[in-house]
Parts: C-alpha cells; sequence; structure tokens
C-alpha cells in the first residue's frame, strides 16, 4: 500500500495506490488481482475488491472501476443515479462524498487527483494511448469546468512503468513525435529502432502545460518491482499467458 504525502494533509480524503500483496489470488495472479479483465478466478477478484473496500472504508458496491479502454473518455458522476460500475472509459470525475473511485493499472500511470476549493475527485488510466490522444487534457477541461481556478489541485502521479523499463521501436517514437515534434525529449535512443520512453515524464508534462502545478510523484517502477506490482511488459518478457492489475482509489467522506 502506498499513499500521497499531499493526499494525506486532507481529513475528508482517503486514497490508497494499493500493491499486488495481502489478497487472495494464486499463482501469476498472486495475490491483491483486482482485475476482472483478467482469467483470475471471479471468486478471488471479489475477495480481493472486497479486501480494498474494508480498507477505503467503504462499501463494496460504493468501489467503482471502469472498463478501461485506453481511451480519451472521462466518466463525470454528477449524482447518484449516474454511478455505475465498469462504464467504458479512463478517467472518473465526480463531486460526490462516499463514492470510492479507483484505476486499473499493470504499468500505465495512475493519477489520483483532488480540487480542495469545489471538493472534486478524479482518477486517470493513462496509458501510452490515453495519454497521446487526451485523456490527461479532457480530465483537467472536465475538473475546470467545474471550478476554472485550479491553483489549488493536487495531482498524485503513482507507480508505472519506469523509463528504463520502457523499450519501444521506431514506429512508436514515430507517433508521439508526429502528434508533436517536442515529445522526442520523452525518449532515449538506444540502437538502431530501439528507445527508452519516459511515459511518466509524459505525464506529468501534460499535467503541467494545462496549469496544474501541485504534483506529487511516487517514484516506484512497476516492472522492476516484481513482488509488489504486476507488469504487463513484464509478463510478456516471463512469457507468461495473462496478468493481474493493481488498482488505485481515491474517496471523499
Amino acid at each position: 500500500m502506498f499513499f500521497s504525502k499531499k493526499l494525506k494533509k486532507f481529513k475528508n480524503i482517503r486514497h490508497c495506490f494499493f500493491s499486488r500483496k495481502n489478497g487472495f489470488s494464486n499463482g501469476i495472479y498472486k495475490s491483491l488481482n483486482c482485475g476482472a479483465g483478467s482469467s483470475d478466478k471471479k471468486k478471488y477478484i471479489l475477495k480481493n475488491i472486497q479486501y480494498v473496500s474494508k480498507k477505503l472504508g467503504c462499501k463494496k458496491k460504493s468501489l467503482i472501476s471502469l472498463k478501461q479502454i485506453h481511451s480519451s473518455r472521462v466518466i463525470y458522476f454528477k449524482n447518484t443515479n449516474n454511478v455505475k460500475n465498469k462504464l467504458r472509459g479512463d478517467a472518473i470525475v465526480t463531486q460526490l462524498k462516499n463514492i470510492a473511485i479507483s484505476i486499473l493499472a499493470a504499468d500505465c500511470v495512475p493519477v489520483l487527483l483532488y480540487e480542495p476549493k469545489k471538493k472534486i475527485i478524479a482518477c486517470i488510466h493513462s496509458g501510452w494511448k490515453g495519454a497521446l490522444n487526451g485523456i490527461i487534457k479532457n480530465t483537467i477541461k472536465k475538473i475546470k469546468k467545474i471550478n476554472p481556478h485550479i491553483n489549488e489541485l493536487v495531482a498524485v502521479i503513482g507507480p508505472c512503468i519506469g523509463k528504463k523499463s520502457y523499450k519501444v521501436k521506431t514506429d512508436f517514437y514515430k507517433k508521439f513525435v508526429k502528434k508533436k515534434f517536442n515529445n522526442k525529449i520523452f525518449f532515449n535512443k538506444i540502437r538502431k529502432n530501439s528507445y527508452n520512453f519516459d511515459l511518466r515524464y509524459f505525464v506529468i508534462n501534460e499535467l503541467t502545460s494545462l496549469g496544474v502545478k501541485n504534483i506529487e510523484n511516487i517514484k516506484l517502477d512497476t516492472f522492476k518491482e516484481k513482488n509488489s506490482f504486476y507488469s504487463y511488459r513484464r509478463s510478456l518478457v516471463d512469457r507468461e499467458k495473462d496478468y493481474g492489475r493493481c488498482i488505485s482509489v481515491i474517496l471523499m467522506t
């Protein structure tokens, strides 16, 4: 379990970037796999979700996650009638209390946000596709619709794949440079047709360019920290058939 020093200062906020530890799953999913999209046994996933709910102090039915599709789609819960589990999208924004919003990740960047003036919480699942196509921009845009002044907005970048662990090829590099030439700063060329990509830095840069100044970084590499995190890329290297997902949650009381 990993926590933000900045978010801990707010008494009305509960949050956690959960690791893969202290759950009920076995084998490659050991042990706190919360990814319903994995091939893990459903009974274990449900027990893991129950564990997370208890740790957050909320009802299991109040712990909401998305069917993440690596998109730029932001879900907004305006009232309790809007709240549904497993909607398609990659970010949630709400001012509702006692609704735990969550993100699943296994290398992608989980981002938790809190705006204290208007009491807004948000979470973002930012893989490279979502980040490149505007998931961060769309989330901040939605927050700004509620409160245009985001000087006090706190954004916390959770554990994700590190730059040295994220090897990509030239076609990947070109996607980013084609979108914006300056995106080349997020890459280091290793050799011909091979680069290291800094997804964390890309996400941070997106946030700062949108006016978010209060950013905290939990600098942990999901690829390297095998005992603490699931990793899609590591599962490929290890030739495993599937992988678990860690959950990151924020709740306002």
